[in-house]
């Protein structure tokens, strides 16, 4: 019996032993190529993937990227993250080919946690996907359209104040930056802008932007699964208003330029085809989404500088106050006002090269290339990140001082300014985020001063940059 036993126990040894040798040795043979870029893979399955997240825990993002640039190549690397082989591509050069080289040598991805968020995106793909609303928005987004949001924008802002800062001694930014661009999303692209419906989506709606980009671990309690129950009640409230306006359409309660929702519904394929119910509310939960989340991280940042340099503070309130004394009592901001922002478009540049609310993205090689020298094979996924450029001196000396002087004249050099991406996947939204953070901030400066309640607040990334405590702020509003 002992010797049966003792059988049974070298057998499990020698099955853990080969399993663990076929998993390591499928982990490095992605790895084996001699003209693959140096870098490491890591540990199977994670990788290095701890690696990647624990240094933005900690509020220093770019650890991860400069470290492997100083340690294998200022232009390129290999790692293992999420689970796959990844090149990581750095500097300007790198955002250059990445960007130049959309739908030829690369193409979207996306992680596995955001396609199971999404069901719709499962049965295609997130690329097909993504390409489907890239020829919706442009109707949205064009110069006539803008011009008529900003009235919007300013009608919300001003009401924001009103309810959620005005006769406060102090605030806690973050969240109120995510309801102001939260309530301006849900009114022009739903056309829901009672406070109460709005509130409604707003908690779902944290839930599913903090588990969107997580370990895709579906157990209770995690962030993932959070989110994918987040997504699923907010699907179902889409679905009441998408069916609702279906009816006011055909009633002729709704006109098909109301916004993009009755556009989404009127509007078919090449093939005649119109999207399914599920299909569009997908569709307007990832502009929700895009449309208020990296916006309101950026509208922190900007409060957070305003709030630390004094000099910063009295250029952007010189400026917006100008532009207030030329209305008319209850006139609202328009497109040349607007213009007239130049000032306060640089603070909110600088802004968003220290903080990117993106941090970079996600690609895949469609073919085999050859970039730098290195081999990059089909199938591998690439990323890109913003800070190689946005914190590397070369490009933007003394990086951690602030100074949104880099930003006049030409600004700075082709591709290292990066907050909206670049090429034919920059993104869309970009001219409609410029228009929603320079009427919150001319709506701020011309009511408060600020100043900071915690001068050591530590930045937590996870997956975008956020003060840990919210950034609290005490108010001083101007004597009228």
């Amino acid at each position: 019996m002992e010797h049966f036993y003792l059988t049974l126990l070298l057998l499990f040894v020698s099955f853990v032993t080969l399993s663990l040798f076929i998993l390591f040795y499928n982990h490095w043979s992605k790895y084996t190529n001699p003209n693959l870029p140096p870098g490491r893979a890591g540990l199977p399955i994670v990788g290095e993937t701890f690696q990647l997240l624990s240094p933005g825990w900690k509020g220093h993002p770019e650890k991860f990227i400069f470290d492997r640039m100083l340690r294998y190549s200022s232009n390129i690397f290999k790692t293992h993250i999420l689970g796959r082989p990844f090149a990581v591509f750095c500097g300007p050069a790198g955002n250059k080919f990445l960007f130049s080289n959309e739908n030829k040598l690369v193409t979207s991805w996306w992680p596995d946690s955001v396609n199971k968020v999404f069901p719709t995106s499962v049965l295609t793909s997130s690329q097909h996907e993504s390409k489907k609303m890239r020829k919706l928005l442009p109707q949205f987004l064009k110069l006539e359209a803008l011009q008529s949001y900003i009235g919007i924008m300013d009608t919300t802002a001003q009401r924001h104040f009103a309810s959620d800062w005005e006769n406060k001694d102090e605030v806690v930014v973050y969240p109120l930056a995510k309801r102001y661009t939260f309530w301006i999303a849900s009114r022009i692209f739903i056309s829901v802008e009672d406070p109460d419906h709005v509130a409604q989506f707003a908690a779902p709606f944290n839930l599913l932007a903090s588990g969107l980009l997580s370990l895709p671990v579906d157990l209770p309690g995690t962030p993932f699964n959070k989110a994918i129950k987040a997504s699923s009640f907010i699907r179902k409230e889409l679905l009441k208003i998408i069916k609702q306006r279906k009816v006011d359409l055909a009633e002729g309660k709704a006109l098909p330029t109301h916004d993009i929702l009755s556009h989404m519904l009127l509007t078919s394929d090449e093939n005649g085809q119109f999207m399914t119910e599920l299909d569009i509310a997908d569709k307007i939960l990832g502009l929700l989404i895009a449309g208020h989340d990296t916006a309101s991280a950026a509208c922190t940042f900007i409060v957070k500088s305003l709030a630390e340099l004094p000099h910063i503070y009295e250029g952007v309130y010189r400026e917006q106050v100008e532009i207030a004394k030329s209305k008319a009592p209850g006139e609202l901001l328009n497109w040349d006002d607007i213009q007239k922002m130049r000032y306060s478009w640089n603070v909110a540049c600088e802004a968003l090269r220290l903080a990117p609310p993106l941090q970079g993205a996600f690609r895949e090689a469609i073919t085999d290339f050859i970039f730098n020298g290195f081999s990059i094979p089909k199938g591998w996924k690439l990323y890109w990140s913003a800070n190689s450029t946005h914190k590397n001196p070369e490009y933007f000396p003394e990086p951690e001082k602030f100074d949104p002087a880099r930003f006049e004249g030409n600004g700075p050099a082709p591709y290292t300014f990066v907050p909206f991406g670049g090429g034919p996947r920059m993104c869309p939204g970009k001219e409609y985020a410029r228009l929603e953070i320079l009427v919150f901030m001319h709506n701020l400066v011309k009511r408060f001063k600020l100043e900071k309640k915690l001068p050591d607040e530590k930045i937590v990334v996870d997956p975008m940059p956020i003060p840990a405590k919210g950034l609290p702020v005490r108010l001083y509003p101007h004597k009228a």
